[in-house]
């Protein structure tokens, strides 16, 4: 059960509340048991924590758009997203969700509108992330693997906060139980980004996302599934049919687009980084899945035999690929594959890992720098993600994650990059994209997400690794969940 030693100081400033009868029926709800449903409803559960006992959020101190939904920007220089240069005397009429106009000059605003003077400041689109994992990024692996249901829901709750709060206001989810958190974040629930997500990574047996206890095997079909497979963080497959099954019950719970695990891996001390765990067959079944459901596969993979049997079964991006090769970068490029890939450099960019898994850490630190030069030599479709796991300080750096690119790119094309360019990307889940409109850019009739930056990032894009200081408005679909100019 949950108590008031678990709690923020924002539930203890309001008194204990472990004797109240509406604390003890909601941890039993989001703590009834272990199941892969009762793990998905524990986070709206968890959630409802706040909202019954009547305690404060900090979404309920969001400063919401006027009573007409109307809010103009006016003093600004605009980033669109899509240009290379800041663009000055422009004013941005906001109303409900939408960007409803990015004019010349100040004219009049709408009777009732809120106007916001940027005092100069640089206005661009909300950044996003290519390669997120909302349950995963800021609890220990073994709080993961063995915490209580309820604590990992309200760690990713209070986590998704604070992605927001770092600018990042669409993620796209490659693996974790997250269908019930988005419901949480998208009905005003919690605070967060928008999630487009992935749901169970599918793997195969021994495969990246295989975390089951040794004690778990041997798998049989038709048996009981592992605990990982019944939280939702992994979908264990070994056959055609299998994968078409897990594939299907992903898209039935919301994925907007299926990650499929070809290969070995980092983090999976049991999976080597130069495994490939799924036949062609098998990666083959999970494209046409998704083919009839109008969305994409993406593929965990990082060596050339891997992404190369991955294209050859028809996946359309490929995550990671820090081992590739020359001549698959060039077969990337040819078929138009998306590569969304993570600028990983020094131990400060990860956990501390031992064995096997530190071996292949190494061996990705050591392959960044050629995988960015051959993405740039061979012209690929190129994603930001960070892929920041299992602690909150790491999860903290993802602004900075993406200030490593100056290696390779100029600001422009990094500021591009973390907006359109991943926008793009999203753009590939078709019908099942969970926010339909115009992302990453900022123009008339797109969705309003955006940041005023004190300063120009386009200069220096530093500013982006300190969101807390240079972010001074944030507002995602319209709404603004933080302003410290008005403060």
């Amino acid at each position: 059960m949950l108590s008031c030693t678990e709690l923020t100081d924002n539930f203890r400033q309001h008194g204990c509340l472990c004797h109240k009868p509406e604390f003890h029926s909601i941890t039993r709800r989001v703590n009834t048991d272990l199941s892969r449903r009762g793990f998905l409803a524990g986070a709206t559960a968890s959630a409802s924590v706040f909202s019954a006992l009547g305690l404060p959020t900090r979404a309920d101190a969001q400063i919401s758009p006027s009573a007409s939904g109307s809010v103009v920007l006016t003093n600004l220089r605009l980033f669109d997203g899509k240009g290379s240069s800041l663009q000055d005397g422009l004013s941005l009429l906001v109303e409900g969700k939408q960007i409803k106009s990015v004019t010349s000059g100040n004219p009049a605003p709408p009777d009732g509108a809120r106007v916001v003077d940027c005092g100069g400041r640089t206005v661009m689109p909300g950044l996003i992330d290519a390669h997120w994992h909302a349950m995963f990024a800021a609890l220990p692996v073994q709080d993961l693997l063995a915490g209580d249901t309820g604590y990992v829901h309200l760690a990713a709750g209070a986590e998704s906060e604070r992605t927001l709060m770092r600018g990042f206001t669409t993620v796209r989810d490659l693996g974790g139980p997250v269908f019930a958190l988005k419901q949480a974040i998208d009905s005003g629930m919690l605070p967060g980004p928008r999630i487009f997500p992935s749901g169970a990574m599918i793997t195969a047996s021994g495969g990246h996302g295989d975390l089951r206890a040794l004690s778990d095997l041997p798998r049989f079909k038709g048996g009981a599934l592992s605990n990982v497979e019944q939280t939702g963080g992994a979908a264990i497959v070994d056959s055609p049919d299998e994968v078409r099954l897990r594939v299907r019950e992903q898209l039935l719970q919301g994925a907007s687009q299926i990650k499929i695990v070809g290969g070995g891996g980092v983090s999976s001390p049991r999976s080597p980084i130069d495994l490939t765990t799924l036949s062609e067959s098998e990666l083959r079944a999970a494209v046409e899945v998704a083919t009839d459901w109008n969305t994409f596969v993406t593929v965990h993979a990082y060596t050339p035999r891997t992404i190369q049997r991955a294209i050859a079964a028809g996946v359309r991006c490929v995550e990671h690929a820090h081992l590739m090769d020359d001549a698959t970068a060039e077969l990337m490029a040819s078929r138009g594959i998306w590569l969304s890939i993570q600028p990983f450099l020094t131990d400060e960019d990860s956990v501390p890992l031992t064995g096997p898994s530190r071996v292949a850490q190494i061996q990705v630190f050591a392959g960044t720098d050629s995988a960015y030069k051959l993405a740039i030599k061979h012209g690929l479709k190129t994603a930001f993600g960070s892929d920041m796991l299992f602690s909150e300080a790491m999860a903290a750096r993802q602004g900075i994650m993406l200030t490593h690119l100056t290696k390779w790119y100029s600001n422009s094309e990094i500021l591009k990059m973390v907006t359109s360019k991943n926008a793009e990307l999203l753009e590939l889940s078709g019908p099942r994209n969970p926010y339909p409109g115009k992302l990453g850019i900022l123009e008339d009739g797109a969705l309003a997400d955006l940041l005023v930056v004190d300063g120009n990032p386009l200069e220096d894009i530093e500013l982006l690794a300190d969101p807390e200081r240079a972010l001074v408005i944030i507002m995602k679909d319209g709404k603004i969940y933080k302003d410290t100019l008005s403060a």
